[in-house]
């Protein structure tokens, strides 16, 4: 496993625009750091600072930060893109079969890298979230500071899932600009299959399925953060109420495209002509 990770890593960092993406892609979630310390005028008449209003306690902290740092994914999706693309351009993967690495273990060094790229954007995100929340929560029990961290869990197999769709689209078409189009094609046609089985039979039953796609059932590991901060703030009002947790299923759904996607990468490489 190391040294597949080991060579997939010294091919990115030889290549500039691949170390500059990922600098970009692990610096971005820093970002939030900037959020909690945000002041907004309103008017002239008083200042709004977001990190006095109490939405960066324990635990809402790992849903806020995870959601957010989660909107940032598509900058590593073009590193991912671009590590099949090169591989062609560059007639590296013809070359690194010749030299005797199999298919097989082809496939399996991008996704190590994609696990261990994911992995270390979990550990920032992590470290980020616990030092803003430890600097404005009101709470500080052990018991309510790591009560929500499965919100890391779902942020990291959030990750690896869309990465390896990405991957999976590079496989296929050969080209990074060809992939990322591809993942806005899938995301019009969820919605447009969803409009089908909304019109056929209801919205909630359209949703229901809608929640097994792939790009749907990766958004859903983490909800938006907002209705629930709302109804923090008013809790007498129960339309407010929704399901905001994390749940083993929606886990075990992703997981299971996962494995699809990368299963399905390999298949492709395996049945191609080089």
């Amino acid at each position: 496993m190391f040294r597949l990770l080991n060579l997939e890593l010294q091919k990115l960092l030889l290549n500039r625009t691949s170390k500059v993406l990922i600098f970009i892609s692990f610096i971005l979630p820093f970002f939030v750091i900037l959020l909690s310390s945000l002041k907004i005028n309103v008017f002239g008449f008083f200042t709004l600072e977001l990190g006095e209003l109490g939405i960066f306690n324990f635990p809402i902290i790992w849903h806020l930060t995870t959601f957010f740092a989660s909107q940032f994914k598509f900058f590593f999706a073009i590193v991912v893109v671009s590590m099949i693309g090169n591989e062609y351009s560059n007639k590296t993967l013809k070359q690194n079969l010749i030299d005797g690495l199999s298919k097989k273990e082809f496939i399996l060094s991008k996704f190590y890298t994609i696990v261990f790229f994911s992995f270390i954007s979990t550990v920032l995100i992590s470290i980020i979230s616990l030092c803003i929340g430890l600097y404005y929560s009101s709470y500080n029990e052990i018991s309510i500071i790591f009560i929500e961290t499965n919100f890391l869990i779902a942020y990291f197999v959030k990750l690896v899932g869309f990465f390896s769709l990405c991957l999976f689209f590079g496989m296929l078409v050969k080209r990074s600009a060809f992939a990322l189009a591809f993942l806005f094609i899938l995301y019009i046609l969820e919605w447009i299959i969803f409009g089908l089985f909304a019109w056929k039979f209801n919205s909630d039953t359209a949703e229901k399925i809608q929640n097994f796609f792939p790009l749907k059932s990766m958004y859903k590991l983490i909800d938006q953060p907002f209705q629930r901060i709302a109804m923090t703030k008013f809790p007498d009002k129960t339309n407010l109420v929704y399901d905001y947790a994390v749940h083993s299923y929606e886990i075990a759904i992703v997981l299971a495209w996962t494995a699809l996607f990368i299963f399905l990468s390999y298949r492709l490489l395996k049945k191609r002509d080089l």
